[in-house]
């Protein structure tokens, strides 16, 4: 008796279908990057490059991939992050797993690693750590500075535990629980803190819903945290805040009164001072 042959997927439509149907879907949701999404959802569904994908748009899309890139889709529409429906976020010159224990990563955050690469430190803390994307990106464009990351989030530690393991660079990132360790110095700390008000939870972004509230909001004016860090003895000559927008003055005093003699701001790409920056301290 032969062996019953199982037939291959019926094709779900074209690339050009399954791209113009989901667009036009996201479009209407309100969701300005809805061409890349659904072109970024269909290669990972597929398995192809995106680029090759745009190209073959009269090729066929199986029933296997036109299912999972459905899923997707609707995930998108509940207006998910993308990067948690990929399941990773580039950041820098390295790419993290990411999902929702975390926060995604976001291009102003780039500006504390960029302070590290500025003052070139041998030591370097980077307190609230989430992803680890800080931490790791400074590991690998400082091959030679010793990393601690620090969260009081136990679940978001495993999540930079296992992007360090994949990057290879668990032996030069040391991730521990809770915040500033104590009787040890370092010559930078660097610090992505909650810094949302929480008056700004119900008109906040969509997709910022989607993420660890505990990783966001800092109470009544979003400095909560911030302002936590700095009521202690920080043991750094220099320390580097990312902060909301509105905030880098209050910050900057608040730096100012922990110890740090020269304190400036430094903008992001919208024009928005993004970073404090606060020098000579002691250790």
């Amino acid at each position: 008796m032969s062996e019953a042959i199982t037939p291959p997927p019926t094709p779900a439509g074209t690339v050009a279908e399954a791209l113009n149907a989901a667009k036009g879907a996201l479009a209407a949701r309100g969701i300005e990057s809805a061409r890349i999404d659904a072109e970024l959802l269909l290669a990972e569904a597929t398995g192809r490059e995106r680029a090759a994908l745009i190209a073959d748009g009269d090729g066929p899309v199986d029933a296997k991939a036109a299912r999972a890139f459905g899923t997707m889709v609707r995930r998108r529409l509940q207006r998910e992050p993308i990067a948690y429906i990929l399941a990773r976020k580039g950041f820098r010159r390295i790419e993290l797993r990411v999902d929702r224990r975390v926060l995604v990563p976001r291009p102003e955050t780039e500006l504390l690693v960029e302070l590290a690469l500025e003052l070139s430190p041998s030591t370097v803390l980077d307190v609230g750590t989430g992803s680890g994307a800080i931490a790791l990106a400074v590991a690998d464009e400082l091959p030679g500075v010793t990393v601690v990351a620090t969260d009081t989030s136990e679940s978001a530690l495993a999540v930079a535990a296992e992007n360090a393991s994949l990057l290879g660079f668990a032996d030069r990132v040391e991730l521990l629980a809770g915040s500033v360790p104590a009787d040890r110095s370092f010559d930078l700390i660097l610090a992505n803190l909650p810094y949302v008000p929480a008056g700004d939870r119900a008109t906040i972004q969509e997709e910022v819903r989607h993420e660890p509230a505990e990783a966001l909001y800092a109470g009544s004016d979003g400095l909560e945290v911030i302002r936590s860090l700095l009521s202690a003895p920080l043991p750094s000559e220099a320390i580097g805040l990312e902060v909301g927008e509105g905030q880098a003055d209050a910050v900057v005093a608040l730096v100012a009164a922990a110890g740090f003699a020269a304190v400036e701001t430094r903008r992001d790409l919208a024009g928005i001072e993004r970073l404090v920056v606060g020098r000579g301290g002691s250790r």
